[in-house]
């Protein structure tokens, strides 16, 4: 059985047709690009997918169970993480404070537990902290761990929205144009966290893009969206020379 599938995908906003008979299958361990014009329906593919929104026709299945229908929380806590494209992070919490609550799906106590510091509570809470340190350690944010996110330069904060997902414990990590408003050292730092994590935490991972450097350069797998359909599917070999992708997007070959 495939990690991810996406079957005859298809979803409406009023008589806007916004994605169109869209199907994908994920592999554990691939990391794919999803790429198109801006209004091509690539954002709302992983609305679709978070259950953001509920899809007018189609399925979506991670580990065989079907995601649509239900809330954003029961499908973050099955092993579906993401950022976005404008970072998302709590300002006014730490970078720590955002590791920590990103974690809240995976809390495994309630409210009596939380209210008279049961057995339950503290191992929980001690779990947490050390995820979240771990994860400071591995992404280079020992340093800013009790800073405000609005405090840190963009490209630290991009890292801290990418730390946050990975405490969920994610099978499956979406990034939604993660490389926006970085500069170019940071998209070169990008491409190399990026591909590393995919390693080291044995991670799906699935890319929304528009700068073309990082999609062909860490991509194995890119699919092309136009107008809420698929008009081309391939390596980045194949993407680079397709005619239709050109016309449509691209403008020109790209390396």
């Amino acid at each position: 059985m495939s990690l991810f599938q996406i079957q005859g995908l298809t979803h409406y906003f009023g008589g806007l047709r916004a994605v169109h008979n869209f199907n994908v299958t994920l592999e554990g361990g691939e990391l794919m690009g999803l790429i198109g014009p801006n209004g091509a329906g690539k954002t709302t593919v992983f609305n679709l997918v978070c259950g953001v929104y509920r899809p007018t026709q189609g399925d979506i299945r991670l580990n065989g169970t079907s995601l649509p229908g239900r809330y954003p929380h029961q499908v973050s806590s099955l092993g579906i993480a993401r950022t976005f494209q404008n970072i998302r992070l709590w300002a006014e919490m730490t970078v720590l404070e955002n590791l920590n609550v990103a974690q809240h799906c995976h809390l495994g106590y309630g409210l009596a537990d939380l209210f008279i510091k049961t057995k339950t509570f503290r191992q929980r809470e001690g779990e947490i902290y050390r995820v979240s340190r771990e994860m400071l350690e591995v992404l280079e944010l020992k340093d800013v761990a009790h800073e405000v996110p609005k405090n840190l330069p963009y490209g630290i904060q991009r890292r801290v929205e990418i730390g946050r997902a990975l405490t969920m414990k994610p099978k499956l990590l979406l990034l939604d144009e993660p490389a926006a408003g970085l500069n170019s050292a940071e998209v070169v730092g990008l491409m190399r966290l990026i591909q590393w994590i995919q390693e080291e935490f044995h991670l799906t991972v699935w890319l929304i893009e528009h700068q073309m450097k990082v999609v062909m350069n860490i991509c194995t797998w890119i699919q092309v969206l136009d107008f809420g359909a698929t008009i081309a599917e391939g390596t980045p070999d194949d993407i680079r020379q397709n005619k239709r992708v050109i016309d449509a997007y691209l403008g020109e070959e790209v390396h």
